[in-house]
């Protein structure tokens, strides 16, 4: 064969093999490719924004699947007008420790007004509101009742009702997944930002869910009913975890640095409601435990005699410091502690709250003059009778039955609102 028509042959062929193995890869990479809220509504939904004064409830969590993030994508779209930032805790850019105030201010990239809530207003005001047409939320939520953004989101949707103003939430998944759902109901008398309603400490929903389950039950309070659009997600798996997803991991807060703390959060943030550090100032909050008069062997034996599912325990010895924007003054600051560290050995079969209980209640057990439970601890569990359990000595296996009846009342109330 001419050696030119062999070529061009060639040529030909590996052509035809680049375009069908590109399109086969496109067509793998796209189909049942995860789509958050905020990309389906610059794709598809424009038309509900366009031509409107936009308030944003956002963070530095609010990535589109470019990477760039969703005020800087829309300050540069035609007919598109953000007149208004309001930022959670951790602020607008999500660099303000834990509980640290923010304060109001403009945005240093954008040059838009800025305003806080989580200091002295928690609720956006009717000055704030003066140029907002419609408000967006956007902003990644980690699954657990006592985590603040869903406590924003459900002052945000009060503000909608109140003022007349539309709601958009863009939702984004679950990133400990759509099905595990635990722990006690929050009590009325325990109604607090880490509390905003009666729902379990894991509630398995997105923050799209969450809003309609708040307008749904009447949980806002007062008949308002906010005139709230979801914009779903695209081929979200209810049984998949965040690091699933070909997805950039961002931090949804300081401390939380990847979705193994995301898993162990809602039953070790229990911790905080004690006088034993839950590892703030180390490189692993919340899977770091320990205090200084905790002998580390007798907590993990005493642990693992409960033949707790999904969970490896190890020995450890930290002393918390001073991390920038991260923590300032953590427990023990400077301190020697001991204690354990948790590793998630599957994430399926670990149950965080549960793991929780069993962990106050072994630090009861084993050191019951040294531990401490504060009023704090009643606002995270969202039940004052699970501290009086522990501290007179009701078995751990007990306490967690003590909560099903109303946990199985809520798992029915919650079917309403899945949208996935």
């Amino acid at each position: 064969m001419n050696k030119r028509i062999f070529s061009r042959l060639s040529i030909v062929l590996l052509s035809f093999l680049f375009l069908f193995t590109s399109h086969q890869l496109t067509a793998q990479t796209s189909n049942g490719r995860l789509v958050v809220g905020a990309d389906v509504l610059i794709s598809k939904d424009l038309n509900l924004i366009k031509g409107k004064r936009i308030g944003l409830v956002t963070n530095h969590t609010a990535i589109l699947s470019n990477r760039v993030h969703l005020v800087d994508s829309l300050v540069k779209i035609a007919g598109v007008k953000i007149t208004a930032l309001f930022g959670p805790e951790h602020g607008i850019r999500g660099d303000a420790p834990a509980g640290e105030k923010v304060e109001s201010g403009i945005d240093a990239k954008t040059k838009i007004k800025t305003f806080s809530l989580y200091g002295k207003n928690v609720e956006p005001t009717k000055e704030m509101l003066k140029d907002v047409d419609v408000l967006v939320f956007d902003i990644q939520d980690i699954g657990a009742r006592f985590y603040t953004y869903i406590s924003t989101l459900f002052h945000v949707l009060k503000a909608g009702a109140r003022n007349n103003i539309p709601v958009i939430v863009l939702d984004r998944p679950n990133p400990i997944g759509g099905i595990y759902v635990d722990g006690p109901i929050r009590k009325e008398k325990l109604s607090s930002f880490v509390g905003i309603a009666p729902i379990p400490i894991a509630h398995g929903m997105t923050v799209g869910e969450l809003a309609n389950l708040f307008i749904g039950e009447g949980y806002l309070g007062d008949s308002l009913k906010p005139d709230l659009t979801v914009i779903k997600l695209e081929n979200w798996d209810r049984t998949k975890y965040m690091d699933q997803y070909p997805l950039p991991w961002i931090s949804p807060s300081p401390n939380i640095p990847n979705v193994e703390t995301e898993i162990a959060y809602p039953g070790t943030c229990l911790i905080e409601g004690t006088n034993v550090t839950e590892g703030r100032g180390t490189l692993e909050p919340f899977l770091n435990i320990g205090a200084p008069f905790i002998v580390s062997s007798d907590l993990i034996k005493e642990l693992e005699a409960q033949n707790i599912s999904g969970v490896r325990l190890s020995s450890i010895v930290f002393s918390p410091i001073d991390i920038p924007g991260k923590v300032t003054n953590p427990k023990f600051k400077n301190q020697v502690c001991n204690g354990i560290q948790i590793h998630i050995a599957n994430k399926s079969k670990f149950e965080s709250v549960k793991f929780g209980i069993r962990l106050v209640s072994a630090l009861h057990k084993l050191y019951p003059k040294e531990l401490v439970m504060t009023n704090f601890f009643d606002k995270l569990t969202g039940d004052e009778s699970i501290r009086t359990k522990i501290s007179t000595n009701v078995p751990a296996d007990d306490i967690i039955k003590s909560w099903e009846t109303e946990l199985n009342q809520f798992l029915t109330i919650r079917k309403k609102y899945l949208l996935y």
